[in-house]
C-alpha cells in the first residue's frame, strides 16, 4: 500500500507519523504535482497544503483524472479541504471540520486557511495564524468561561478583518484593546498558550487515520461516474 500526502506547515515534520512505509511525503502541492504524482499510481493521494497566490495553485482537473485513474483522493485542513468541498460529488472525501465548514457554506474565504510560515529546511515554523485555528480558539474560550460569547464574536471579527499576511495572535489582542474589557483579555492572553486550538493540525491527523483505515480494507481502484473531457488545455496542460 502507499499514500502520497502533500503537507507542510500544518503537519511539519517532527509531528508526521515515524518509521511507517505507508506515506509518500511531499511537499505542500503547487500546480502539476498532485498530476506527477498519479502517473506512478498510488493507491491514494492525501492533500493538506498547498501553495497560491505566488505560484499556480493544484488545479481541479488534476484531481479529477487522478480519480478517474482509480486514485483514491482525500483531502483535509487547509487547500485539501478546499478542494475537497468544491469536488465532493465527484469523489473525493474530504475529512474534518475545516472540510465540512467549506462545504456546508460556513467558511467561504480561501484566507481562512492561509498562513505564513517559514522554510521545509526549517520544518515550516509559522509566522502568522490561520483564520480557522483563531474561530476553535475563541470558541473553545467561550465554552470555558475565559470569554462571553459576545467577546468571542468581537474578537472574532477583528481577527477577520486583519490581511491573512498579518494575523497572528498579537495582532488580535492589540486591536482588542481598546473596545473589550481589560481583565478579559488579560485572563484570555493567561489561558491562549494551553488552551489554544489548532483545528488544522487536528484535521490533517484525522485524514492520515481515515486514509490508514481505508487502504487497510483493500477498497480496490476508485470508480467514478463522470467522464473526464480530455480537452485541448488539458492536453497543453499535460504537456507542461
Amino acid at each position: 500500500m502507499s499514500a502520497v500526502v502533500f503537507v507542510g506547515p500544518t503537519l511539519p515534520p517532527r509531528r508526521r507519523p515515524a518509521d511507517e512505509p505507508l506515506w509518500d511525503w511531499r511537499p505542500p502541492v503547487r500546480q502539476g504535482d498532485l498530476y506527477r504524482a498519479a502517473l506512478a499510481r498510488p493507491q491514494a493521494i492525501g492533500i493538506i497544503d498547498g501553495y497560491f497566490e505566488v505560484v499556480p495553485t493544484v488545479w481541479h482537473k488534476e484531481i479529477l483524472w487522478a480519480m478517474a485513474e482509480g486514485i483514491h483522493v482525500f483531502g483535509a485542513a487547509s487547500i485539501g479541504a478546499l478542494r475537497a468541498a468544491e469536488l465532493t460529488s465527484f469523489g473525493m472525501r474530504g475529512i474534518g471540520r475545516v472540510y465540512e465548514g467549506f462545504r456546508d457554506g460556513v467558511l467561504e474565504d480561501d484566507d481562512e486557511v492561509a498562513v505564513l510560515h517559514g522554510p521545509a529546511e526549517l520544518g515550516y515554523p509559522p509566522v502568522t495564524d490561520a483564520m480557522v485555528n483563531i474561530r476553535a480558539t475563541l470558541a473553545a474560550a467561550a465554552r470555558d468561561g475565559i470569554l462571553t460569547r459576545q467577546m468571542a464574536t468581537g474578537l472574532t471579527d477583528i481577527a477577520k478583518a486583519l490581511f491573512y499576511k498579518e494575523r497572528t495572535w498579537d495582532a488580535v489582542l492589540q486591536a482588542a484593546v481598546a473596545g473589550q474589557p481589560a481583565d478579559l483579555l488579560r485572563a484570555f492572553a493567561e489561558w491562549l498558550p494551553h488552551g489554544r486550538v489548532d483545528q488544522k493540525r487536528q484535521d490533517s491527523e484525522a485524514m492520515l487515520e481515515a486514509i490508514r483505515s481505508y487502504l487497510a480494507a483493500r477498497p480496490g481502484p476508485l470508480k467514478v461516474t463522470y467522464e473526464l473531457a480530455d480537452t485541448v488545455a488539458w492536453q497543453a496542460a499535460r504537456q507542461r
